[in-house]
């Protein structure tokens, strides 16, 4: 990544960026901050919250704020909001990006899983907006308010069921926001990444057959052509910003998805339930107890077998963007 500032419209901006300190969000700062911006990061976790900022000041030359805040709180979230204006003087450009991924058969969740996938990922994105809409509304440059989506949201994937749940509201909510707010000097863009390398498997849960759900998902997140370069994505996110778009969907396909379930949805179910198929089955009847959710940090890669074998092939890429944008836990876990 160059560490030299652009010019762009976005020079001298305030920006605050939740789920800010890894990943996509970290990401997203730092292409902020190359453009000019003076940028917040926001996330629950004050020493990754650290590693972040440094990260990005490493990178770019340019040092961001940070503020602690947990985005299922809403006077948490009220608070950072007002503690991010207070420094920068306001705010004009506003990401919520911050979320979760439980990675399981539906038969082997709880309402719990949904709950806390529609906390994190819509609560989350709607409080992170409400708060910030004061704000936004009294920039004089006209504020920019960015909600972070998925392909997961526009049409349901297997095993991702309370993670679809929640990103389907989450891209109804821009939808209407962008609606309601259409007289407003605020634009409002909604995204809908498809597969990104952001070395976000070793964040996620994995539930019912943790090893062998955590291998499909590493896979095929970090292969290429079926995933897309999380850099690449950030400054497509950070252009669409720019240009005050109302919606962007990211890779080919995600896009080709999201077309043929407009064309044809009851095909892209059964395409969907035949690939629902060749998931790793539940390993207990409906209804019966199950063992807890893994993070995907914790999961046995030795135990893996043919499956490992799968996940080295195409998740090989991906593993490095973990460590590349601090997804790695530090001690002994991040060995495994």
């Amino acid at each position: 990544m160059a560490s030299t500032v652009r010019t762009s419209k976005l020079d001298g901006l305030s920006a605050l960026v939740t789920g800010g300190s890894r990943g996509l969000g970290l990401l997203l700062s730092a292409r902020l901050a190359q453009r000019g911006c003076r940028v917040t990061i926001a996330a629950r976790d004050t020493d990754e919250l650290h590693r972040g900022a440094d990260w990005v000041e490493e990178r770019t030359g340019v040092s961001v704020s940070t503020v602690v805040c947990d985005v299922r709180d809403g006077a948490a979230v009220e608070s950072g909001v007002r503690e991010a204006a207070g420094t920068m003087g306001g705010l004009d450009i506003v990401i919520a990006n911050a979320g979760v991924i439980q990675v399981a058969p539906v038969t082997t969740l709880d309402a719990g899983a949904f709950d806390d996938a529609m906390a994190t990922i819509f609560r989350g994105t709607v409080n992170t907006a409400l708060c910030s809409l004061p704000n936004l509304q009294r920039s004089e440059a006209g504020g920019r308010l960015c909600l972070i989506g998925s392909v997961g949201g526009l049409l349901a994937a297997p095993h991702l069921l309370p993670y679809s749940c929640a990103k389907a509201a989450v891209g109804t909510l821009g939808e209407g926001l962008r609606a309601e707010l259409s007289g407003d000097k605020v634009s409002v863009t909604t995204v809908h990444p498809g597969l990104m390398r952001t070395g976000s498997h070793l964040q996620a849960e994995f539930g019912g057959q943790p090893s062998k759900e955590f291998a499909w998902f590493s896979a095929l997140s970090g292969t290429p052509v079926v995933s897309m370069d999380a850099e690449r994505a950030a400054e497509r996110i950070v252009k669409a910003l720019e240009r005050r778009r109302t919606r962007l969907v990211l890779t080919p396909a995600a896009r080709a998805a999201d077309l043929a379930h407009g064309v044809a949805p009851a095909a892209i179910a059964r395409i969907s339930g035949l690939a629902g198929h060749l998931l790793p089955q539940a390993p207990a009847p409906v209804g019966a107890a199950t063992a807890p959710m893994e993070q995907g940090h914790n999961i046995d890669r030795s135990a893996l077998t043919w499956a490992e074998k799968v996940r080295r092939w195409g998740s090989g890429l991906n593993d490095r963007a973990a460590s590349r944008y601090n997804q790695q836990v530090p001690g002994p876990s991040t060995s495994a």
